[in-house]
């Protein structure tokens, strides 16, 4: 069933005659290993997308469907990626508005208005910065839901690398498992060295 409230904020804007609108949304903030993505998608005008939700409401297989649909229905998709160097460096904060900004820089049609997920960002273009907008804004949502897919498949990939903590599984997030698996191999590259308990146990040493 299709959620009308989720095409609000877009339609609003049509009718005002604005035509590319972008989505950006960012996945990643919270774990303790790997690079925080960000992705900005502009859907054509008018749009409908069936199997599009907040990405945190999808299951995995869920968001695989609703990916492919997303890519039926983009005029373009950017994605931005900020490295654990990066997050350690200036902060997950940071690193998550600079991920947005480099997707944004992505798209290959320059986009008239911005539609964000709760971040207040200084750009050349007019927008909207909306709290939990995965949930109310349809532009949004496909951005979390390329973000959330892009990432998974990264941290799957580093499972291979480093099978000792089954990122395949958590990918990355703070589980028992991925805690007590850090206690006992140590941290990897890719975790990040500002977070706990990574952060205690790099100054034990």
């Amino acid at each position: 069933m299709i959620d009308s409230k989720m095409y609000e904020y877009e339609n609003e804007l049509y009718l005002q005659g604005v035509s590319y609108i972008a989505g950006v949304d960012e996945a990643g903030r919270g774990p303790l290993a790997g690079p925080v993505v960000a992705a900005a998608v502009i859907l054509k005008k008018g749009a409908i997308l069936h199997h599009v939700d907040d990405s945190k409401k999808l299951s995995e297989k869920q968001r695989i469907v609703a990916l492919e649909e997303i890519k039926k229905n983009a005029l373009a998709i950017g994605i931005g990626i900020s490295s654990v160097e990066e997050i350690d460096l200036i902060n997950i904060y940071r690193a998550s508005r600079e991920a947005m900004l480099s997707a944004i820089g992505q798209l290959k049609i320059k986009p008239e208005y911005l539609l964000i997920d709760a971040m207040p960002m200084e750009i050349d273009i007019p927008l909207k910065s909306i709290i939990k907008g995965d949930a109310k804004s349809i532009s949004i949502a496909a951005a979390s839901i390329i973000a959330k897919t892009t990432r998974d498949a990264y941290m799957v990939e580093m499972d291979k690398l480093f099978p000792m903590y089954n990122f395949k599984k958590h990918k990355g997030y703070g589980t028992k498992e991925h805690i007590a698996a850090i206690l006992k191999y140590g941290p990897s590259p890719i975790h990040r060295k500002t977070y706990e308990p990574i952060k205690s146990m790099l100054k034990k040493k």
